[in-house]
């Protein structure tokens, strides 16, 4: 696992990605700046990586999973209920991800991120 910093206006949070090849790909391209959109409590931001995104496709995501959005090229960090979920108030993606991750770490204040404002991320070890 490759640990990340997510650095945001309503603080730092940690992260650590899997060992697929989009994880490393992104990881060993850190430390970068992100302007980021908000979807309910999930963030999502463009990161286009040049590998074949492999993994099973899904919509139903678990509260600090972090995904890959390959049809949109973006990264996606669930923290919370998103307008598709239902009762159970776990995240739901607009479309199709790969899970690649996940938050650690106490991560409620990325609501706090806010929309088309700008994060860091960079590698953490």
């Amino acid at each position: 696992m490759s640990k990340i910093l997510i650095k945001a206006r309503s603080g730092d949070f940690t992260g650590e990605l899997d060992s697929s090849a989009v994880s490393d790909t992104i990881w060993l391209s850190l430390p970068r700046f992100f302007d980021i959109n908000m979807l309910g409590s999930m963030i999502y931001f463009e990161c286009p990586v040049d590998v074949d995104v492999k993994g099973e496709q899904i919509t139903k995501m678990k509260t600090g999973d972090i995904a890959y959005w390959p049809k949109a090229n973006a990264v996606c960090l669930f923290f919370g209920p998103t307008p598709l979920s239902g009762d159970d108030g776990e995240p739901v993606a607009p479309y199709p991800v790969v899970k690649i991750g996940e938050l650690t770490g106490e991560y409620s204040a990325l609501e706090d991120a806010g929309d088309r404002q700008r994060i860091r991320i960079e590698r953490a070890f």
